[in-house]
């Protein structure tokens, strides 16, 4: 663990700096909103050391196998039920409990005025992507009622919650079953009818074709794939070398004056080079509208995210 020095100061505690930066956070917090990052790494002077509010829960996450004691005893201070997970992309597991009491069912997490659920036993994600708080909300300025939103690779559908909670009629797109009933299970929570929208389970290539074949539109589509990924024929996806491709199936999707919120996480794919490969996907005609990530990510601007309209 490395904590930030400022010339030859000493460095300040690690209950410090957490109480610092969880203070500066505090406006962000609300009624409507109790699921931010309360703490971003090296940009908030501790490397590689994340913690997430969600609900009244605290979840750390770091890139070690073990926790520092010195965090432990820090969290341990505040009060709260703090879990912990191991940021591996290979493991993928479940968080476990640091300090605290445990939280041994579902809890709701509010984001914008919605509710969403949220668990530390449902593997390495907890069923909601903070660092698209403000895209979602840009979504719901954006559609009015009885526009047709389409949301691939869904998740737990917290973009079709946010389109839906606006007016619009949905249609959530995954290849899990059971996180398409997490998004049905969502859309309940904010009083929202699923059997009013549409849930499409299977590879989203397929689902879009097949949507241009029978002449399906949207007014909007919303695009956050994966880095890397390979379909049951073992096509592989890349970021970096086909996102185009999905920019252009999506475009044949749109009314005119639709829009598309194009998002990617990969690290390694500079903005100009994401830039490319949409201009590529909907034609030099295009217009690209750059969307900054939450105030509260000081660390880097890793999810890049851009309105498309042709």
């Amino acid at each position: 663990m490395h904590l930030a020095r400022r010339g030859n100061e000493p460095t300040e505690s690690v209950y410090d700096l957490f109480q610092k930066q969880i203070s500066e956070r505090a406006p962000y917090l609300n009624a409507d909103t109790n699921s931010i990052r309360l703490f971003d790494g090296s940009g908030d002077g501790l490397l590689e050391t994340y913690l997430d509010q969600l609900g009244e829960h605290w979840l750390l996450s770091t890139h070690d196998g073990l926790v520092d004691e010195s965090l432990r005893r820090a969290l341990s201070q505040f009060d709260k039920s703090v879990y912990w997970k191991k940021l591996d992309q290979h493991e993928k597991e479940s968080p476990s409990l640091l300090c605290g009491d445990p939280v041994e069912e579902d809890f709701i997490g509010r984001e914008n005025g919605l509710n969403y659920k949220l668990s530390f036993d449902s593997g390495y994600s907890q069923g909601l992507f903070l660092d698209q708080r403000e895209n979602r909300a840009r979504v719901m300025e954006m559609v009015e009622p009885g526009q047709k939103v389409l949301n691939t690779f869904a998740y737990t559908g917290a973009f079709s919650v946010a389109a839906a909670s606006a007016g619009a009629t949905t249609t959530t797109l995954d290849l899990s079953q059971p996180y398409l009933n997490w998004a049905k299970e969502n859309m309940e929570l904010n009083s929202i009818d699923p059997t009013e929208h549409y849930f499409c389970k299977g590879d989203t290539f397929h689902w879009l074709g097949r949507f241009a074949k029978s002449g399906k539109q949207f007014d909007g589509v919303i695009l956050d794939p994966p880095t890397f990924s390979r379909d049951s024929k073992g096509k592989v996806f890349r970021v970096e070398k086909d996102y185009h491709r999905l920019v252009k199936l999506a475009c044949e999707l749109l009314t005119p004056g639709g829009w598309i919120l194009a998002c990617t996480n990969c690290r390694k794919l500079p903005a100009w080079e994401f830039e490319e490969q949409l201009i590529k996907g909907a034609g030099e005609g295009a217009s690209l509208e750059a969307l900054p990530m939450p105030p509260e990510y000081t660390e880097a601007e890793y999810l890049k995210s851009y309105l498309v309209r042709l």
